[in-house]
């Protein structure tokens, strides 16, 4: 049997070298062989207000450098497990917002049809509804466990259709959500009516402000969600501006009040034992926190990720259980 890929490590080649991929993986031309496709989509043309996202996939493949293969906190050593590998960038036409829709829906189709699960690096928000296009014609309508302090369901911004605040309102139109076990984690902010967070609601998803998580541990929240969700295949979205700014900066459209690093943690680690089909990480802004760790934390939720997908087994030490 061909051995599991493994990250390249510190005393092998120095942080500051070696490929820059998703903790210096290898890099592979296709999904094909692979349990876990790390793939970047540098975009940043959905965006409504400050743009950069282009530039987030090659920062957090950067700052994922300092990252080790195991998990001190969960015992998980996803290397051991899963055949994963940094198959680059989807390759998106960036004057044409539309285009770039319908390329990452087929480069997702091809990575669906190798049956390796995608991980992706973003890019900004609107590149969640066609891959959730994608996985819908794989699993049929899934779970979402959407991470953000925007609700993205807006039906049009500046009278057009496809927007980074507008993905998971066509995700909902094309029958890609399973609407009783949708899940939006961190909401906040101002907005022009309460339908801006209500929408939602009245589909039957669950919406949680960010002042409800507010002073409290998020593993209660999360044994729920996992109870709700069961066995259903679930994909988990991950905007970094669900961080209050004073921990991730570096993102387009910021707003304060948010969630602290270790409810993020939480968040991602309380999905382990769900079963998820994919990810994402998206909005990271790198012109906009110069210190490079607003990419630093995606890379680590990214990786989080990667620790609670099936077939990773979870073993933390005795003092964490």
């Amino acid at each position: 049997m061909m051995p599991f890929n493994q990250p390249l490590g510190g005393n092998e080649m120095p942080r500051f070298g070696g490929p820059v991929t998703f903790m210096r993986l290898p890099a592979a031309p296709s999904a094909e062989g692979l349990d876990v496709a790390f793939c970047g989509i540098p975009m940043d043309i959905g965006t409504s207000n400050r743009p950069g996202t282009r530039l987030g996939p090659r920062q957090i493949r950067d700052e994922s450098r300092m990252l080790r293969p195991f998990n001190m906190a969960t015992g998980a050593a996803p290397f051991d497990h899963l055949q994963c590998a940094d198959i680059g960038d989807v390759p998106i036409n960036t004057f044409d917002l539309k285009k770039s829709v319908g390329i990452i829906e087929a480069h997702y189709d091809q990575i669906l049809a190798a049956s390796a699960l995608p991980l992706t690096m973003g890019g900004d928000h609107t590149l969640t509804w066609p891959i959730l296009r994608a996985i819908r014609k794989k699993h049929g309508p899934v779970a979402l466990i959407h991470v953000d302090a925007h609700a993205d369901i807006n039906d049009t911004m500046f009278g057009e259709k496809v927007a980074h605040g507008c993905p998971f309102r066509r995700a909902f139109e094309d029958g890609c959500l399973q609407n009783d076990k949708v899940f939006q984690i961190g909401l906040r902010g101002t907005g022009y009516s309460p339908d801006d967070f209500d929408w939602g609601r009245k589909n039957g998803w669950t919406v949680i402000h960010a002042e409800e998580c507010w002073h409290k541990s998020l593993k209660p929240l999360m044994a729920e969600i996992r109870a709700q969700i069961g066995d259903t295949p679930v994909y988990l979205s991950y905007d970094i501006d669900s961080l209050d700014p004073a921990f991730a900066p570096g993102t387009g459209t910021v707003e304060p009040g948010g969630l602290t690093i270790w409810q993020g943690l939480e968040i991602v680690r309380g999905c382990a034992g769900l079963n998820l089909v994919g990810g994402d990480l998206v909005e990271v802004s790198p012109p906009y926190d110069p210190s490079g760790n607003t990419a630093l934390i995606g890379a680590n939720l990214l990786y989080e990720m990667l620790c609670v997908l099936p077939g990773v087994p979870q073993n933390p030490p005795k003092a964490l259980r």
